[in-house]
């Protein structure tokens, strides 16, 4: 190894060092000089320690394994003695500070001995998780069992799960891909943690255009039923339950326009304009609706209530669903056509939007033509919009419902003059 480049790296390892010793140091700046047992200095001490025995493990001439444990577990025992020794005098417990050392010293002669940036990110991810202690704990206190729970279901269906599942299309389960399908299962599964957090994040005190924004990404259909009975119990505020519902359904246009982009880039170009263009007049309306809307005593807020996304029975039907649709869709298009295909998405759209998408996503240029699988998505969509205003009349009132349906009609219009324009510049 040149100089130049044994320079850099022990630059490198002072540098990992010194951020970890900056936010050890921060840390525990109350305390007087002599009484911590490793801050600013010492890590970044560690940090050129651990490069300089990185540097003679690296000599092979030499055991530098062996030595570079040795000298490691050294160091380690010499911190874990001093840090021993001021939990004694301070009362307290607590091994952090003895971990950030030795991560401090190993990462310097990661830094020596391999990949530097991975030793320099390794270093950041270390500095933020210990600058990030009163925020990660106070997260902890307010995370319930529910949602630690649907985080694990989202790890287990991800990181143990999927790779078990074959990636190719299995015969005698009608051509269904289960990799694929199981995938894009954990696809809507993660966009849905997403907006259940930002619910969390952003709570109802922050408004309902924020909130229908955010729960849309959960689902916009409880959204709207959610909003439409507060409507009913404050006829004052339909126009602002309203907006928040539409808000909501602009969310999911946009968030099923990022599903078919992340699957299938080539189909989500011509449905951009479509999609984008309905979400615009959607968006534009609900703002003429919170700007004319009453904003009463509580009117900043709405109370929205939305189910864990995580249950295991939720997530199993989503899957079955989609798999039952892909493999109707298959059948569908060898035997009705486009038509079927159509009429298939009429029936799924008035539930659910996803499952009909995902299942066109996968097929789309394969065994349905693109031009089809746009139009059966476009379909799926506007059909879905439909239901969630005649759920809104249903549930909140003629009062709100005319307001959902003239919603529809803007976002449907502008919609299917924008497929209109695409087919054109296709054509």
């Amino acid at each position: 190894m040149e100089t130049f480049e044994l320079f850099q790296r022990m630059s490198a390892a002072l540098a990992i060092g010194l951020l970890i010793g900056l936010e050890r140091g921060w840390a525990e700046r109350e305390d007087q000089e002599g009484m911590r047992s490793a801050g600013f200095r010492t890590h970044a001490l560690a940090g050129i320690l651990g490069a300089a025995w990185g540097t003679i493990a690296a000599r092979p001439d030499i055991n530098g394994g062996i030595l570079l444990g040795l000298a490691f577990a050294a160091f380690s025992a010499a911190i874990i003695l001093f840090r021993y020794r001021e939990s004694g005098h301070e009362g307290t417990f607590g091994v952090t500070s003895v971990v950030a050392a030795m991560l401090a010293f190993a990462l310097g002669a990661l830094a020596m001995l391999a990949d530097v940036q991975l030793a320099i990110a390794a270093g950041v991810a270390t500095t933020a998780l210990l600058a990030l202690k009163r925020a990660m704990h106070d997260w902890l206190q307010r995370l319930t069992w529910t949602e630690l729970r649907s985080g694990l279901v989202l790890a287990t269906m991800t990181f143990i799960l999927l790779p078990l599942l074959p990636n190719r299309d299995v015969a005698e389960l009608g051509g269904l891909n289960p990799y694929e399908t199981w995938l894009m299962t954990v696809l809507i599964a993660a966009i849905s943690f997403a907006g259940y957090v930002a619910v969390k994040v952003a709570g109802s005190t922050q408004g309902i255009m924020l909130t229908g924004i955010a729960a849309g990404l959960v689902s916009s259909t409880a959204v709207t039923l959610t909003l439409a009975e507060r409507a009913k119990e404050r006829p004052e505020m339909t126009r602002l339950f309203t907006a928040g519902a539409l808000l909501a359904g602009t969310t999911m246009m946009l968030r099923v326009l990022l599903v078919v982009f992340l699957l299938n880039p080539a189909l989500a170009w011509p449905l951009a304009g479509p999609l984008v263009a309905a979400a615009l007049a959607t968006a534009a309306y609900a703002t003429l609706l919170m700007r004319h809307g009453s904003t009463g005593a509580n009117g900043g807020s709405a109370l929205i209530e939305l189910n864990n996304p995580f249950e295991l029975a939720t997530v199993l039907k989503f899957g079955a669903l989609l798999a039952v649709i892909t493999i109707t869709t298959k059948l569908i298009s060898g035997f009705a056509g486009g038509q079927g295909l159509i009429g298939l998405a009429v029936i799924s759209g008035i539930g659910d939007v996803d499952a009909m998408t995902l299942a066109m996503t996968r097929q789309a240029g394969d065994s349905v033509p693109l031009a089809l699988a746009i139009q059966v998505i476009a379909v799926v969509v506007a059909v879905n919009t439909i239901a969630k205003a005649a759920l809104a009349w249903s549930a909140g009132g003629s009062g709100m419902g005319r307001l959902m349906a003239m919603g529809a009609m803007i976002a449907i219009a502008a919609g299917a003059a924008a497929l209109l324009v695409a087919r054109q510049v296709m054509a």
